[in-house]
């Protein structure tokens, strides 16, 4: 038996309001919110965070990584989060493609595949101010666990059957280089995607020898709610639950991972379920959730990230996107990292590493080769600290420092069991730091210079 062996999910902390984006610009808009990447977040770092919240995710023999907006060209960027998660340097990592089927495509693989294969995605979504793209886009991350069953690590979620169907149309469409993606009629997408939905979930269902009303709950993901709600209602299942397109928005390649995620999260066991995906074509999984569903934690839930977060001005979120050019502050740029230099430190800086002392445990951030009292070298164990929640001693906010978005609330942070480190805190009002928060570490991209994203940890309040 093949199938899903758990999953993870990331939502941004910020949360645009639509109804602010006709009152700046004059149009568009709606109703509702969609949730909004940091100017310190990329697609990598976001992968990085649903990776890390999956269970057995650094023991998987491969990892392939699906976005649309990848930080990198020509270098892979699924090494990044090799890299982050700290998995074997036997465990094969590979970028998908960009463009928003590609998730899907290394779903499918996964599910027919052999070994723990993990799939991790994630999008952020843009467009032209005022545009439908950018208020129905949302931003977030997520990854699956494929493998087969065993005693030690059941399957949560069986595939019983897999369908495609392929077309070429245009639907959307953006050149190699561009930020904002550019939409055809869609009235004509709805028409050709509503077939091409309905043929692949015809052949799923005859393939699982099954009829729709068998089918418990299914999540259709789309390009836009339209097109999703036409199809979802010419099905049959007994249930559709919400794409949550009100609240997070459209997702991008993210999108059908962190609704099949959504979807297993309000299942219990013993239920089939479908994820139905139109993307360039449509692509249908149906799965048997088994026992082992019960004893899943995924934390925190979609629906958990969906109802948190805080607010963030449409001027500010026009800011980090590009869109809108303010002054930064008059101090020099930060200059472009050293490829030798991360390499020598790649366990520090991708996989926050630190060192303790064998003799006296004093942990030691960033690690070192020399004890304090200067009398060992080299009598050091690694100690991971990614997972490990600090409080805050002290703090500042540094409103004259370079930074794409200031002032920085800079922070000292004395982790549990050992380790202090001065540490930029993110995804944190000025009013809510405060000595004695906790705090939990998180993947993020520190600037990019030259192309170069220079990538390290920050730390965020621990909310929930």
């Amino acid at each position: 038996m093949r199938g899903i062996l758990g999953w993870g999910t990331y939502l941004p902390h910020r949360r645009l309001d639509r109804t602010e984006i006709a009152a700046f610009v004059g149009q568009g808009g709606g109703k509702g919110t969609r949730t909004v990447a940091s100017y310190d977040e990329d697609s990598t770092t976001m992968a990085v965070e649903a990776a890390r919240r999956v269970p057995g995710a650094v023991a998987a023999e491969m990892l392939m990584f699906a976005t649309s907006f990848p930080a990198y060209a020509d270098k892979t960027n699924a090494t990044v989060i090799h890299a982050a998660l700290r998995m074997s340097a036997s465990a094969l990592a590979i970028d998908l493609g960009q463009s928003t089927r590609s998730a899907m495509g290394g779903i499918m693989m996964a599910a027919h595949g052999t070994g723990t294969v993990l799939v991790a995605s994630a999008d952020i979504r843009s467009g032209w101010a005022g545009s439908a793209e950018e208020s129905a886009g949302g931003d977030a991350g997520a990854a699956l666990l494929f493998g087969d069953d065993t005693p030690s690590s059941p399957v949560v979620a069986e595939v019983i059957a897999t369908a495609s169907a392929t077309e070429e149309f245009v639907d959307r469409w953006r050149s190699p280089g561009e930020t904002r993606t550019k939409v055809w009629d869609e009235r004509f997408a709805e028409l050709t995607y509503g077939r091409l939905g309905q043929q692949a979930w015809t052949t799923a269902l005859a393939s699982a020898q099954i009829h729709a009303a068998d089918v418990t709950s299914v999540v259709v993901t789309a390009p836009t709610a339209r097109i999703r709600a036409s199809l979802a209602a010419r099905l049959g299942a007994t249930r559709v639950i919400d794409a949550r397109s009100s609240t997070i928005g459209v997702c991008g390649a993210a999108q059908p991972a962190l609704s099949l995620a959504d979807l297993l999260e309000q299942s219990g066991p013993g239920q089939i379920v479908a994820l139905v995906s139109l993307a360039d074509g449509a692509d249908v999984v149906l799965l048997r959730t088994t026992a082992a569903l019960t004893n899943h934690r995924s934390a925190p839930t979609v629906e958990g990230q969906a109802s948190a977060g805080a607010p963030l001005p449409y001027g500010r979120f026009l800011s980090w996107r590009g869109n809108l050019s303010v002054e930064p502050p008059r101090r020099p740029e930060p200059a472009r990292i050293s490829a030798t230099a991360a390499a020598r430190s790649d366990a520090w800086k991708f996989g926050f590493v630190a060192s303790r002392d064998r003799e006296t445990g004093q942990v030691y951030m960033p690690p070192q080769r020399v004890s304090a009292d200067g009398k060992h070298t080299d009598d050091m164990d690694s100690q991971p600290m990614a997972n490990t929640v600090g409080t805050v001693a002290t703090f500042t906010i540094d409103h004259v420092a370079y930074s794409p978005s200031p002032p920085i609330v800079f922070a000292v942070v004395d982790f549990d069991g050992g380790g202090r480190l001065p540490i930029e805190v993110c995804d944190c009002d000025v009013a809510e730091i405060a000595i004695g928060i906790r705090v939990e570490p998180t993947f993020r991209r520190l600037y990019v210079q030259d192309g170069l994203p220079n990538y390290f940890w920050k730390a965020r309040p621990v909310r929930g």
